[in-house]
């Protein structure tokens, strides 16, 4: 008998322009925004001041994993 998964997480990602993206989450009343900063702003070559600052994906994902 195969085993069905236990949960299925349901986000939806949303990009605005550019590295800005709003992540829809399971139980949050609102959007997370992403997008870049500093070095990693740098390093894809986006100038400063053109966006927001927002944490990365990347940022999340340390957090989710140091939690």
């Amino acid at each position: 008998m195969e085993e069905q998964p236990k949960y299925l997480s349901r986000v939806r990602i949303v990009r605005d322009q550019g590295p800005i993206r709003r992540a829809f989450l399971p139980a949050e009343t609102e959007p997370v925004t992403f997008g870049t900063h500093d070095e990693v702003r740098e390093h894809y070559g986006t100038a400063t001041g053109l966006y927001p600052d927002h944490a990365t994906t990347l940022d999340y994902v340390v957090a989710a994993a140091a939690g």
